[in-house]
């Protein structure tokens, strides 16, 4: 099959959504499928506001529908609801090719905690977005219902895996401080929460990988806080390992690929009881969600790290792609709303 995935969501930037596209990509490629990728590289881009480091393709359609036309796909994958994608979606449903999409991000909760734009717009956008395709994925059945309540139709799992060959226990590995070691791996920007972990009163010492537009303020407000910057994913997997708790903040996250990573290094999990968390970990002794974060951190302290490696083996790369592949052979069988 002719597969044709346009993100708006690309190298250099560093995500779970760029994780996700690339991880999958290679699997759908071994298994003999054809793959082409469009992304903001290949046009003319502008800096997304308040946040410079993403870039925006400015007016694609007319190169988008292009190269589209040059693949001749089988079926469109769109996986972000940007300029690409909305470009990529007109030129689907123009040339009558199936439409799929994929809802990786709670959009509306970072458009109104970064603009203030009410959430009731935002989620209007993409009901008209969204439903217009064959099949919209989603990550976890918390999101699905979310997104039903919400009015959104044709919803299906693609769930996410990790890379038991990079993200497994390092012997010996330790970070630098005081013990214990909490630590926080992720963009760091307002949508985050971060200062909901940076805040915390907790023995120890604190560590954080990543970048973002936050950065900057949280070096200067928390100056005890240690800044390791982007990893590669192997030294990734080396601080999952020297690492004692994970802490994961973010109350707006539809999964939270860091947070299986971080299990497959033996580091227990601590998080809000909200979707991501409630999804990946739930009920399993590998993590400890809690309304008290504090808490949660403490009691992750006492979790066995065996725990953690043991529910980090239900999710593989190789059961998210067969998911995903499922779906869009499903959606060439059948026209776009």
């Amino acid at each position: 099959m002719r597969i044709l995935i346009v993100t708006d969501a690309w190298s250099p930037q560093v995500n779970g959504v760029v994780r996700t596209l690339k991880t999958t990509i290679e699997h759908l490629r071994t298994q003999g499928e054809e793959v082409a990728v469009i992304e903001p590289s290949l046009f003319r881009t502008v800096s997304c506001p308040t946040y410079p480091e993403i870039r925006l393709s400015w007016r694609p359609y007319r190169s988008l529908i292009q190269r589209l036309t040059a693949f001749s796909p089988d079926v469109v994958h769109v996986a972000t609801e940007g300029p690409l994608g909305l470009a990529a979606r007109r030129a689907a449903l123009r040339l009558d090719i199936p439409l799929t999409t994929a809802y990786h991000t709670r959009f509306p909760e970072y458009v109104k905690a970064r603009f203030g734009i009410p959430l009731a717009w935002t989620y209007a956008y993409l009901r008209w977005f969204h439903n217009a395709a064959s099949v919209t994925l989603v990550p976890t059945l918390v999101v699905r219902s979310d997104l039903t309540a919400r009015g959104l139709s044709r919803l299906a799992i693609w769930s996410r895996g990790v890379d038991a060959r990079v993200f497994y226990p390092r012997a010996g590995q330790r970070l630098e401080g005081d013990p214990p070691v909490f630590l926080y791996v992720g963009r760091v920007a307002v949508e985050k929460n971060i200062d909901a972990f940076l805040e915390l009163d907790l023995p120890g010492t604190k560590w954080v990988v990543g970048e973002g537009p936050e950065l900057q303020r949280i070096q200067r407000q928390y100056p005890h806080v240690r800044f390791l910057g982007v990893l590669t994913q192997d030294k990734l997997a080396e601080v999952y390992s020297g690492a004692d708790v994970f802490v994961f903040p973010s109350r707006t996250d539809t999964f939270g690929l860091v947070l299986i990573e971080a299990l497959a290094c033996g580091c227990p999990v601590a998080a809000y009881p909200v979707t991501g968390p409630v999804d990946v970990i739930g009920d399993a002794p590998a993590g400890a969600l809690d309304e008290d974060l504090r808490a949660a951190c403490l009691r992750a302290l006492r979790i066995p790290r065996q725990n953690a490696v043991a529910h980090a083996r239900q999710f593989t790369w190789q059961r998210a792609t067969s998911q995903f592949i499922q779906h869009l052979r499903r959606a060439t069988d059948r026209p776009n709303p």
